[in-house]
């Protein structure tokens, strides 16, 4: 299977997934504020670190790599 076959593939299985995603959650889709993301307010200032979002990315971009590369 040529790579062209594989990426339009995987792009439409990422498409499916986050259209039943997007349908699913009524498009109220949490990523960013998922159980772990920090969110700390003092004042006026709020520092947002996404933790939980971060990881959660990553498995997603690693599983489409894999997938690329088989």
């Amino acid at each position: 299977m040529s790579i062209v076959a594989k990426i339009l593939i995987t792009s439409g299985v990422c498409l499916i997934i986050a259209g039943l995603i997007w349908h699913f959650t009524g498009g109220n889709i949490p990523i960013g504020r998922l159980p772990g993301d920090l969110r700390i307010q003092r004042g006026n200032s709020t520092i947002y670190i996404p933790i939980t979002t971060c990881i959660v990315i990553s498995l997603i971009l690693s599983l489409i790599k894999l997938f690329i590369s088989k």
